[in-house]
């Protein structure tokens, strides 16, 4: 069980229908979820107390 919270980018809410249609298609943003996405925290994971600090 994760300290996190999960994130599902692909939900849709009521306006806009989807997150992806609030940004461009070659936005910056994208490409830093993307590479975030890419990285192992699991260091960072295993460390974290869930203190919030």
């Amino acid at each position: 069980m994760s300290n996190f919270r999960q994130v599902d980018r692909q939900i849709d809410f009521l306006l806009p229908p989807s997150v992806d249609e609030w940004l461009p298609e070659r936005h910056l943003a994208r490409f830093v979820v993307e590479v975030i996405d890419r990285l192992d925290l699991s260091c960072m994971v295993k460390s974290y107390r869930g203190s919030g600090s």
